[in-house]
């Protein structure tokens, strides 16, 4: 394995597990686009971190649809808690490879920031009514609320986060541009507009935080909707047996503990789903790592593969559950039904404020006033995709329910 830098991760104050050569490390950070005086107790990436945690987009992430609308039930997962889930294992697999936990940390918890109210079926809603304007995508949104539309410093727009943050957000798939661009649409113009004034390098690969953190997410939202979809009755356990990963997990806690309530089975085998996971993608890292030798974070954005992955069992064991996710789960005719009415009243919001912009909250309406129809979409997309599920839920029927109170 590749030697360890004999240094902590910590500030000024020098605390913290030890350091890979190959991990991003915080004094040798490239800084923000505006510069601030560090920190004298903090790194930069904790300082990232403590943005992200304070910021308004987190605490939206309360009340925005993972697979289910907030009232759907009290105990299914929620972008927030689905974000800690996603930090957590983050933590754990960098401390055990010497990687940076807390830049780890900070890309789980703003993953998701971009997302729209009601999951999924709220960005597709997005991105049709968009498509004229430049569509709408996630990842792209997240880039805006931390760069542009988060307004809580005298001295500029967004978090202001360190360029290895915004990298490993906008890259944490892989590189979006050059020969080994992953594939999917083109290149958002959020993201082309930024990196013109702030150059995140989309042809490299991301850092190897970055890489954790997008795993870290496969890990969290596997285990948990096969949770939450046990809770809301949408399959069984049976239905799960034949699963790769996680029938086996199940069946060997069956056999452990003969006659185990439901309940305790089902937390006993997805404990021992994400281990498994964990568990994989740490020993196939460390035998990427000893294959391509790298040394440091820059060797790792020149790799043409990613370091951090799933052995090909376990990435096949992946597609399998999540293929199975699909046909039971996000397809299940239940979700079909909610998604369809986030679809509509997602739509429908967009339509009437863009035949009616003086509809929109008076700070909206400025933002709005002076743009051509494209810049006043935008900024309409902007609104919706930060509203949370309640929000709304609230607005459409305030706005389209003649009996609703104003």
């Amino acid at each position: 394995m590749p030697s360890l830098k004999i240094a902590r991760s910590g500030g000024g104050a020098a605390h913290g597990p030890f350091l890979a050569s190959y991990a991003c490390w915080p004094d040798a950070s490239r800084g923000r686009l505006h510069a601030e005086p560090e920190s004298g107790y903090r790194s930069p990436f904790q300082r990232d971190r403590d943005r992200i945690i304070h910021c308004s987009a987190f605490r939206r992430l309360k009340h925005k649809t993972q697979v289910f609308v907030y009232h759907e039930g009290d105990y299914y997962r929620t972008r927030l808690t689905h974000s800690l889930e996603v930090a957590q294992i983050a933590r754990t697999i960098s401390r055990e490879l010497g990687l940076n936990e807390d830049l780890a940390e900070a890309l789980a918890l703003a993953h998701d920031f971009g997302h729209t109210p009601f999951g999924h079926a709220g960005e597709e809603a997005l991105d049709e009514a968009m498509a004229p304007h430049g569509g709408f995508d996630h990842n792209a949104q997240t880039l805006r609320i931390l760069t542009k539309l988060e307004r809580r410093y005298a001295q500029f727009d967004g978090l202001n986060l360190t360029w290895e943050c915004l990298e490993g957000v906008v890259k944490h798939n892989g590189p979006l541009t050059g020969p080994h661009a992953v594939a999917g649409r083109p290149l958002a113009a959020a993201i082309e507009e930024y990196v013109a004034e702030h150059d995140l390098e989309l042809h490299t690969q991301p850092s190897a935080e970055a890489q954790v953190a997008a795993l870290s997410d496969d890990i969290a939202y596997n285990s948990h909707d096969i949770d939450d979809g046990l809770r809301a009755n949408l399959f069984d356990i049976q239905d799960l047996m034949p699963l790769p990963l996680v029938g086996p997990a199940f069946r060997e806690v069956s056999q452990a503990y003969p006659g185990i309530d439901r309940a305790r089975l089902i937390h006993e085998g997805i404990r021992r789903m994400i281990g498994g996971m964990v568990e994989d993608l740490m020993d196939e890292a460390r035998l990427r790592l000893n294959e391509t030798g790298v040394g440091t974070a820059d060797d790792v954005r020149a790799c043409t593969a990613p370091i951090v992955a799933f052995s090909a069992p376990m990435a096949q064991a992946d597609r399998d559950v999540k293929a199975f996710l699909f046909a039971r789960m996000y397809r299940h005719h239940h979700v079909n039904r909610m998604s369809s009415k986030a679809k509509r009243i997602v739509g429908e919001l967009f339509r009437l404020f863009m035949a009616e912009p003086h509809l929109l909250p008076p700070e909206w309406q400025e933002r709005s006033e002076g743009r051509d129809e494209d810049g006043r979409a935008r900024v309409i997309a902007d609104y919706i995709s930060g509203m949370t599920d309640r929000y709304a839920l609230d607005t459409h029927s305030e706005l389209f329910d003649p009996a609703a109170k104003p």
